[in-house]
C-alpha cells in the first residue's frame, strides 16, 4: 500500500500548488497546513469497488499535533505574521501566558482546539477529494486504485 503514494508524488505536488489558494483562504497558515499534512495519511476506501473507491484522509494523528499548531500560531503572532487565536479578547503577553499555563484562561481553549481540529479534518478531506479529481482527470485513478490494493 505504501507504493501507491510513491507513484503519485508529482500529482501531489501539482495539487499542492493548486490547493495553496484554498489554504490561504482558510484559518490555517501555510506553516500550520504543513504540520497538518505531515500528520495526515491517505487511504483509498472501497478500493476493491471501482464505483465506490475514493481517497480519504486518515486524520487520527491530528490530535497529537494540535498543541504544536497553537505554538506555531503563537510564534507567528509574536512576530507579527499572523493574528492571535481568534475568539479571545486577550491581548496576549506574559500575564496571559502565565494565566494559561496555570489553567486560568477564558475556558475557550479546549472548544477552540476541537473546532480547529474539525476545520483541519475538513480541509484535509477537501484536499483528498481534489487529489482524486486530479488523478481522474489525468487518467491515473484506476492505476492508483489497483496499486493501493497490492
Amino acid at each position: 500500500m505504501a507504493n501507491w503514494t510513491d507513484s503519485i508524488v508529482g500529482d501531489r505536488m501539482t495539487v499542492d500548488r493548486e490547493f495553496n489558494e484554498r489554504v490561504a483562504a482558510s484559518e490555517f497558515s501555510s506553516q500550520e497546513w504543513g504540520l497538518i499534512m505531515t500528520a495526515t495519511e491517505f487511504e483509498i476506501e472501497h478500493a476493491d469497488d471501482p464505483d465506490r473507491a475514493r481517497i480519504v484522509a486518515d486524520t487520527e494523528k491530528l490530535p497529537q499535533i494540535m498543541p504544536e499548531l497553537k505554538n506555531v500560531r503563537s510564534q507567528m503572532a509574536q512576530m507579527g505574521g499572523a493574528p492571535s487565536d481568534s475568539g479571545t479578547a486577550s491581548s496576549g503577553g506574559l500575564f496571559d501566558s502565565i494565566k494559561g499555563a496555570l489553567g486560568f484562561g477564558d475556558g475557550a481553549g479546549a472548544g477552540a482546539e476541537a473546532e480547529r481540529q474539525e476545520a483541519a479534518e475538513r480541509l484535509v478531506q477537501e484536499y483528498a477529494e481534489e487529489l482524486q479529481r486530479h488523478l481522474e482527470s489525468k487518467g491515473k485513478w484506476e492505476r492508483v486504485r489497483v496499486a493501493y490494493q497490492e
